[in-house]
């Protein structure tokens, strides 16, 4: 049994104190969001989702990975063969957040244009003055 089955906690991420916030930043960072949104699309090895995710360098995706991982969200599977092959996954934990990152960045996708020309708007109205 675990703890949140035993012991029903509420949690709210607006409190300071809050536990979630960490899983919050986790998700919520740039490389987080990236590397959960393509580990939906199925199993992946650490180079395949450093070329997925373009502009990651090694050190912030292995940090990324180990933060989701302790988190519960992501699975590291070690294959035993030569060389050792290393596979990423998402949990069952892990995926429904993940399915909702993904609806954040189709969002981030469809808006983008429309920000876009938001900003230049304003920078041009800034550069009136």
């Amino acid at each position: 049994m675990s703890v949140s089955e035993a012991t029903p906690v509420s949690f709210n991420v607006f409190d300071r104190d809050c536990p979630g916030r960490s899983v919050m930043d986790h998700i919520s960072t740039r490389w987080g969001v990236l590397v959960l949104g393509v580990l939906l699309d199925g199993t992946l090895r650490f180079g395949e989702i450093r070329q997925a995710v373009g502009g990651v360098s090694e050190k912030m995706l292995a940090q990324t990975l180990q933060a989701l991982e302790r988190d519960g969200l992501v699975l590291r599977e070690v294959r035993p063969v030569i060389p050792p092959h290393v596979d990423y996954s998402l949990t069952g934990l892990g995926r429904p957040l993940a399915e909702q990152v993904r609806v954040l960045y189709h969002l981030i996708e469809g808006a983008t244009a429309d920000v876009l020309a938001a900003r230049a708007a304003y920078d041009e109205r800034k550069a009136a003055r």
